[in-house]
């Protein structure tokens, strides 16, 4: 099961979700920044799909700019990849197991115990 989480580009720190604006989300092309960070990417039609030590990071890549993307993570490693381009170009990360924002500080925080957690949650249901 894929760990999923949202890339956004927001004027402002998001704190929690239900204080999102439209209007302050800023249009990104968050696919060429992934391709230019990451090496090993296989390409079948739009869909994306990284390669990493102990990770991979599927996505489908899009020619519109919008202000947030959806990526689907598998491995811990693939975060911490993902905390260094967000940290680089000022994007926020939400964790849509938890419903919290990521702390790009300190990742490890909320981060890939909490996916595992709540992965332990839907399997036992």
């Amino acid at each position: 099961m894929s760990w999923d989480i949202v890339l956004f580009n927001y004027k402002e720190k998001i704190t929690s979700f239900e204080e999102i604006e439209e209007r302050l989300f800023e249009p990104t092309d968050f696919y060429s920044a992934l391709e230019s960070h990451f090496n090993d990417i296989v390409k079948h039609g739009s869909h994306r799909s990284i390669k990493g030590k102990d990770f991979q990071i599927e996505y489908f890549a899009d020619d519109k700019n919008e202000g947030m993307t959806i990526l689907n993570l598998y491995g811990e490693n693939g975060l911490y990849e993902l905390v260094i381009l967000a940290k680089k170009y000022n994007w926020q990360i939400f964790d849509t197991g938890s419903g919290q924002m990521l702390d790009l500080e300190n990742p490890a925080n909320n981060g890939y115990n909490a996916f595992q957690e709540y992965l332990s949650r839907v399997l036992r249901k």
